[in-house]
């Protein structure tokens, strides 16, 4: 058994961190070219949905096919960060290594991302304005149905300006097995519920846009502790086309239409 894996999401060759912790994983893999990397389609796996659960594929496939102490997930251009700086080195070669999350996890089950702070809106009138909010209400409605004691938490969203978005994680394997019990279970009853038709490309990924919001509902409800480490993006985000794009969500009602 390894000690920690955190696989990669990634639908392309992109280049890849040297620590041996990092598995890079090809989602969205069935039926597509190989590209080099592991993939999605392989043993108990879901890597078909993936148009519409985007890097939940490879959670789920890290849950079922792993075997591992830890398990986490980050993204081709979305890593946790080192702290050992040095602005010369590739940024690819900045993110956390071995030691440093294995240092992290010697007081902690789980490692997140440092929180997103929303400064003019709450978590909900955020996904509200943004996305469709459909998806979102039925999720209410699961929670309330299925899983009662979560739904004090899940109302927190309307008041909460920050989480831990990205769906990046890194947690011990049996917290990962009460955690991805939990999430798909929900998942899967929103996908009998929603018709992913009605929504164009962008907007039918929406089962990763409110596992994000989850998250923190799961960590919150069962008052688990974990630790936070700072996102490193590979590439820089232009952060003067999300804003615009937001204010036109907000006071236009024109919908992202692509990720930022």
């Amino acid at each position: 058994m390894d000690n920690i894996k955190i696989i990669v999401a990634t639908n392309k060759k992109y280049k890849m961190p040297s620590d041996s912790m990092y598995l890079p994983l090809h989602v969205g893999s069935y039926g597509k070219e190989n590209i080099g990397f592991d993939v999605d389609s392989t043993g108990d796996n879901i890597s078909k949905k993936n148009p519409y659960f985007c890097e939940l594929t490879g959670v789920y496939w890290a849950w079922k096919n792993l075997d591992a102490k830890y398990i986490g997930l980050c993204h081709y251009r979305r890593y946790f960060s080192s702290n050992k700086k040095n602005p010369s080195q590739d940024r690819i070669e900045r993110v956390a290594k071995k030691e440093e999350i294995e240092k992290i996890l010697e007081t902690t089950d789980i490692i997140l991302p440092k929180k997103r702070k929303y400064y003019i809106e709450n978590l909900y009138s955020h996904y509200e304005h943004t996305m469709y909010i459909e998806p979102l209400e039925e999720t209410r409605k699961i929670i309330e149905e299925k899983y009662p004691n979560y739904l004090a938490e899940f109302e927190k969203l309307h008041k909460r300006t920050s989480a831990h978005m990205f769906n990046m994680f890194i947690m011990k394997k049996n917290v990962l097995d009460d955690y991805c019990t939990w999430l798909f279970d929900i998942l899967f009853e929103l996908e009998k519920r929603i018709d992913v038709t009605k929504y164009d490309a962008f907007h039918a990924r929406f089962f990763g846009r409110v596992s994000e919001l989850l998250l923190d509902v799961w960590i919150n409800t069962n008052n688990l502790k974990y630790k936070e480490v700072k996102v490193l993006n590979i590439e820089k985000v232009n952060w003067i086309k999300k804003g615009t794009a937001f204010l036109m969500a907000k006071f236009t009602g024109k919908k992202y239409e692509k990720s930022f």
